[in-house]
């Protein structure tokens, strides 16, 4: 969006910059005289509660022991989360009207909410309020879509805003890989390597013995190294214990933990990787904006609710290309990703650009 003023706003006033990101600031302090527009730009948005962002904006430690203290008491979580917040809001992270200038727009981009059978009816309907208010929306898959629609609200599709990164920040992510860690990785893995990541939820020891075993086949057999990162360290994200645990299940030689949070790091890790194996959407979408193989791991307790990543996956992706997989069918789900033509990945890629950018002009069209 050249030649605007761009601020990022959240929950909580943080520096994000030594990370690679923005200086955010507090939603409450964003309202500006004459004409501000407020974008929701991406993230499962729709469906995150106030006790779950609050929990994840603390420390590891404060957050385990507020876990400890309310996850057994709804009605307590929520008193303790406004407090933590500053709202009354039971889904803070969709911003109604009323915290915006009067003449700006509201516009819903590219949110995901499949876990919204599982939000109580007072949350849906504070979501539907704002949504139907709202001057445009769009979600990223087509679960969301179906669950808004059955709610009398429509919305058009849109892929996840990153699938522009390689497009927007190619440049950068391409400097980053001479740099620090990166620099030394075609040193340790001539043939190259695979990015994995995955949340604390894989952390026991049956799944991580599974994993190291599929992982360690594909790994040998191809000659590729397999390097371990994490897409996110705040609560209930990814745990460095875990991965540790998981290198030691490896033979020597084969795996490697990055230790770099940086974003544009991260990035490079993947750009410039034979392949991502992981439970981040946002790791599988960079590896689709640079039509890499990529599988997504589905944890043991997901059980029978939706994911958000198979959601994404089967909205937008051929069915050649491996969704979500458990940690015992990590092996075949990761020698088929390899298998496949580099012209159908970078097909893929190209399509969504193309998709995402039809839907930006539609709604930077109502900004006018």
């Amino acid at each position: 969006m050249p030649g605007r003023q761009l601020e990022f706003t959240g929950l909580a006033d943080r520096d994000l910059t030594p990370f690679g990101g923005h200086r955010v600031q507090t939603l409450s302090a964003f309202s500006r005289p004459g004409c501000a527009h407020l974008v929701h730009v991406g993230g499962e948005l729709l469906t995150c509660t106030a006790y779950q962002a609050a929990v994840m904006l603390l420390e590891p430690a404060e957050a385990a022991a507020a876990v400890g203290r309310y996850d057994s008491d709804p009605q307590a979580a929520a008193t303790w989360a406004a407090q933590q917040l500053g709202t009354t809001q039971s889904m803070p992270y969709v911003a109604k009207r009323d915290a915006m200038a009067r003449n700006g727009r509201l516009i819903f981009h590219a949110l995901g909410g499949v876990d919204w059978a599982s939000l109580t009816s007072s949350q849906r309907g504070e979501v539907l309020a704002a949504l139907k208010s709202a001057d445009w929306v769009s979600v990223r898959d087509h679960f969301t879509r179906a669950a808004l629609r059955a709610e009398g609200v429509e919305a058009s599709l849109c892929p996840d805003p990153a699938v522009m990164v390689a497009e927007c920040f190619g440049d950068v992510i391409e400097e980053r890989r001479r740099q620090g860690e990166l620099a030394e990785l075609p040193r340790h893995f001539p043939q190259g390597y695979l990015a994995c990541q995955f949340s604390a939820e894989f952390a026991d020891d049956a799944t991580l013995t599974g994993m190291a075993r599929g992982l360690a086949s594909v790994c040998t057999e191809s000659g590729l190294g397999l390097v371990l990162f994490r897409g996110g360290a705040a609560p209930w994200h990814d745990s460095l214990e875990a991965y540790e645990r998981l290198q030691a299940k490896l033979p020597v030689g084969i795996g490697q933990i990055f230790q770099s949070l940086h974003l544009w790091d991260i990035c490079a890790l993947i750009a410039a990787s034979r392949g991502y194996c992981g439970s981040g959407l946002h790791g599988r979408i960079l590896a689709l904006a640079y039509g890499l193989p990529r599988v997504s791991l589905i944890s043991p307790q997901q059980g029978a609710r939706p994911s958000k990543v198979s959601a994404f996956a089967e909205t937008w992706e051929p069915e050649s290309v491996p969704r979500g997989v458990g940690a015992s069918n990590i092996e075949a789900a990761l020698r088929r990703s390899l298998a496949l033509p580099a012209s159908t990945l970078r097909q893929t890629a190209a399509e969504m650009r193309d998709l995402y950018r039809a839907s930006q002009a539609r709604w930077t069209a109502t900004l006018e």
